[in-house]
């Protein structure tokens, strides 16, 4: 399984996009006001796919050791 990070904001590195949500089979996102833009913006595209919040606040810049570890804890099965 490949996995993409990509943010809501237009000063992320990687900006979540029509062809990313194509490309994508799961669609996680951090908070639900991520969820809201993700699916006000994409809506046709995400007709068969769910969008799912993690509960986690966006307080981590990307790949922050703490973030990892607390996705490992919380999502083993991910890591594994």
């Amino acid at each position: 399984m490949e996995a993409i990070s990509a943010g809501t904001n237009n000063d992320a590195e990687t900006t979540v996009s029509g062809d990313l949500i194509e490309w994508a089979d799961n669609i996680y996102v951090m908070e639900r006001k991520h969820h809201a833009r993700v699916t006000q913006t994409f809506a046709p595209l995400l007709k068969d796919k769910p969008v799912r919040v993690l509960g986690i606040p966006d307080d981590f810049k990307y790949m922050d050791p703490g973030l990892v570890d607390l996705l490992k804890r919380k999502f083993p099965e991910w890591f594994s």
